[in-house]
């Protein structure tokens, strides 16, 4: 019997085949089960996957913490992200943009949440809501990373806001025309 976690991974890979409309009929990706956890598919909890282009991000408890993790749908293995996780945080709820460039997730450290974002490129991680005096979480991104949404109590209420990839916080209008 497949666990739970490679069941739900090769759902929705089949589910993304199906939306991104893919010429002829539906096929299921398999990808290796690898116990060491080298693979997008391992004996760990797998959780909150998201799918741009050719990449899949996830965050995984195989290591004894939960860590952000990117796989590469072309050459079926793991992305190096140096910089990223670290011992004393929680991760969850990662998104990325089109491209796979940038990676936003909600971050647990030292008994603190916040947004994180992490450039690919530039291996930096950033605290987008470091200044904000409120509870965040469930962040998104935009295709091109340059504006990510997510939830925050600053209100008193669950709100979203919208932020530039600096953090700033970006004034969205009531009535977009």
């Amino acid at each position: 019997m497949y666990p739970l976690s490679r069941c739900f991974f090769l759902l929705v890979l089949l589910l993304v085949g199906l939306l991104s409309g893919c010429s002829g009929s539906p096929h299921l990706l398999s990808y290796p089960f690898d116990p060491g956890g080298r693979s997008l598919n391992s004996p760990a909890a797998e959780l909150s996957p998201r799918i741009a282009g050719e990449y899949v991000v996830f965050t995984s408890d195989r290591f004894g913490r939960q860590d952000v993790y990117l796989f590469n749908l072309k050459t079926s293995s793991l992305v190096n992200l140096p910089g990223l996780n670290s011992f004393d945080a929680i991760a969850s709820n990662p998104d990325l943009s089109a491209d796979g460039r940038y990676i936003v997730f909600t971050g647990s450290r030292r008994g603190k949440v916040g947004i994180f974002l992490y450039d690919r490129e530039t291996r930096q991680l950033r605290n987008l809501t470091a200044n904000l005096a409120a509870e965040v979480r469930h962040p998104t991104i935009s295709n091109n990373g340059d504006r990510i949404a997510f939830e925050s109590s600053a209100n008193g209420q669950w709100d979203i806001l919208v932020c530039d990839r600096a953090g700033n916080l970006i004034n969205v209008p009531m009535n977009p025309q």
